[in-house]
């Protein structure tokens, strides 16, 4: 008897198992890997992405095009939507607003990545803040049945009491989630694997990122976007993280890629992606 399984990669995999050990997979992607690409030809890039054959992703802008054409774009190419990016301040200031674009997007999930703070200063005032904004506009979403997720970037792993600032948030949390980027996990010092571990049930979506090898990371929040390898190719255990993952019922898993490299990188870390055996 066939099984079939659904998976999603930032990415969706979309799993039909006809042999246990073997699957096809359809993948998602995040829009901003394609951030240049878009500012030159918005459709053409629509189009490549589809042409990947992704048809899952997570977006949110749509790079000073208008909305309903840009999401009539969307429709075109059988892109579907499932996360959207808010800011702080929207998230903050006009929850209800995100909300109502998150259901025009037909969206079931919104994320925020970032926490604005002065410079390097990123502190336990910051991380508070924070929580009370997430779990306030969190409670809104979730009336409409939406969920919202913060992007960790690493400078939320800076020491805090007995464990950490992330370990703060993740314990007060109450109306929010967890999407995990793999690469901003390991580069805040945090190994992706042990933090599913210990929070298996506030992450809801990865992104997957590879690192460099020989890459040294710090809590800082930011790095060199050419540090983005092919999945597989660099420093993180991407295979094990997806496992991982799998065997935890995350469902969404979005290829994201910052290089400029990124065209000819994400066929290589879909195909990658293609070969992990989920047994």
């Amino acid at each position: 008897m066939k099984m079939k399984l659904k998976i999603s990669f930032i990415i969706i995999l979309i799993t039909q198992f006809s042999d246990p050990t073997l699957f096809a997979q359809e993948f998602g992607i995040q829009l901003y890997s394609l951030r240049n690409q878009f500012n030159t030809n918005i459709e053409e890039s629509l189009k490549t992405i589809a042409d990947w054959g992704i048809n899952t992703i997570e977006g949110g802008g749509t790079y000073g095009m208008k909305e309903n054409e840009f999401r009539a774009l969307l429709t075109k190419y059988e892109l579907n939507p499932i996360s959207i990016g808010a800011s702080y301040e929207d998230l903050r200031d006009h929850p209800e607003k995100v909300a109502q674009k998150a259901l025009r997007y037909g969206a079931r999930f919104v994320m925020c990545s970032w926490i604005p703070h002065d410079g390097n200063r990123f502190d336990i005032e910051n991380t508070k803040a924070a929580v009370k904004v997430f779990n306030e506009a969190g409670a809104v979403l979730k009336r409409e049945g939406i969920i919202l997720a913060y992007h960790a970037h690493g400078y939320e792993f800076r020491p805090y009491e007995y464990g950490s600032l992330f370990d703060y948030m993740a314990q007060n949390a109450k109306n929010f989630s967890l999407e995990m980027d793999v690469f901003w996990i390991t580069h805040g010092g945090e190994d992706p694997i042990a933090l599913l571990d210990k929070y298996p049930d506030f992450v809801v979506m990865l992104h997957l990122k590879d690192m460099e090898k020989g890459l040294q990371g710090n809590d800082s929040g930011s790095a060199d976007v050419e540090t983005n390898v092919i999945l597989g190719q660099g420093q993180i255990d991407i295979e094990g993280i997806v496992k991982k993952a799998y065997q935890q019922g995350v469902r969404y898993m979005f290829i994201e890629d910052e290089s400029s490299s990124v065209i000819e990188q994400v066929p290589k870390s879909l195909s990658f992606l293609k070969s992990i055996s989920l047994n």
